[in-house]
């Protein structure tokens, strides 16, 4: 074969590279329902090494302060804990949310009501999620999310939830 075919060969392959090792195959789906609007959403978010922003717009417009509809970007990492739980139970079942996003006048009306709200809450950001896992005990997914360590771990056996978070490794 003339060295100039070689040579074309070896630049294609070089060019081919990255998408080839960049490809994973990889996807991360979940499921939801939430508890307070009723709507059920499944979305894979993450695909062949990018998060991907249509999911994450629905899932902003899903995850809004559902007390008055503001909306808030989600940390794809809140995301990432909740497909890591997912992953050590096995679980594909819905997460029921409780709650995401709190708009600031949410959070002021909560914590009126309860001196268990933060003043700076995770969920102010977009960076926290109360949930359950259709199927598992939440005080398996308590366990789970705590030895992820990849943020915040609060358990609310009363209420039957996990709050998980993308702040600094915590628990309560």
């Amino acid at each position: 074969m003339p060295r100039t075919n070689v040579i074309i060969i070896c630049i294609i392959l070089l060019a081919l590279t990255p998408a080839v090792i960049g490809s994973t195959g990889e996807s991360r789906s979940l499921k939801f329902y939430h508890t307070h609007t009723h709507q059920s959403l499944e979305v894979t978010y993450y695909r062949d090494g990018d998060y991907q922003e249509e999911s994450l717009q629905q899932l902003r417009d899903f995850l809004a302060d559902w007390r008055n509809g503001h909306q808030h970007s989600i940390d794809p990492g809140v995301l990432d804990i909740l497909w890591e739980i997912q992953q050590e139970t096995g679980e594909t079942g819905e997460f029921e949310v409780i709650s995401a996003y709190r708009s600031p006048a949410t959070n002021e009306l909560l914590r009126a009501k309860s001196s268990g709200v933060a003043k700076k809450s995770q969920h102010l950001l977009g960076k926290a999620i109360d949930v359950r896992l259709r199927g598992v005990a939440t005080e398996t997914v308590r366990d789970i999310a705590l030895n992820l360590k990849l943020g915040g771990v609060g358990y609310y056996r009363q209420s039957d939830f996990v709050h998980v978070d993308t702040g600094r490794v915590r628990r309560w």
